[in-house]
């Protein structure tokens, strides 16, 4: 027999925060931050893959296709980082400069290499999409919607690089391993400058 208590019920806590631990508000800022660097890196990857192609070229659409969703995703964040107030990366000069120079190298290669770098990129775009979700897990569901339905695009690009010979691009392997080491490192950089 279970025996009672007059000692009131007490419900877990929330681990108290350590020293150097981030608020929430400080943890979403830096996803905003990242999210919108990104967004714009891909506005420009997607500007030199299609000022080499040009709009002749067979896969002309698909280009189009993902380029003009990236813009959207590049507006809404730029929506969002004006209305929180979030300091942008002072990364962007360079980004703007390296997204380009990828896409153009990329598609100078040829189509097959241009759709191994989009496959690249959004393989880690996934990833980090996905780990964000999982950190905001209900805390934050404007920003959790957002990046939900964005990472759902991001997959889109990767199956129709997938699709149309990502993989068979000339030294694929070495090409998008180091695609996807300059993205996360990047991710890394744009989170904290």
């Amino acid at each position: 027999m279970a025996r009672k208590t007059n000692m009131p019920e007490t419900k877990p806590q929330e681990p108290r925060p350590l020293p150097g631990d981030r608020s929430l508000r400080q943890e979403t800022e830096r996803m905003v931050r990242v999210d919108h660097a990104g967004e714009f890196g891909a506005v420009r990857i997607y500007a030199g893959q299609r000022a080499v192609l040009g709009d002749d070229h067979p896969r002309a659409g698909l280009f189009k296709h993902m380029h003009e969703q990236e813009k959207v995703h590049l507006a809404k964040f730029n929506e969002i980082i004006a209305e929180r107030k979030v300091r942008p990366t002072i990364m962007a000069p360079l980004w703007d400069i390296a997204g380009f120079a990828l896409g153009a190298t990329t598609a100078l290669m040829g189509e097959k290499a241009a759709m191994a770098c989009t496959q690249a990129v959004e393989e880690v775009i996934d990833e980090h999409y996905e780990s964000q979700r999982v950190k905001l897990k209900g805390k934050d569901p404007e920003l959790e919607d957002v990046i939900e339905k964005f990472q759902a695009e991001e997959v889109e690009h990767k199956r129709i690089a997938e699709e149309h010979g990502a993989e068979e691009a000339i030294g694929y392997p070495v090409l998008s391993n180091a695609i996807k080491a300059g993205c996360r490192a990047a991710i890394w950089i744009s989170k904290r400058v």
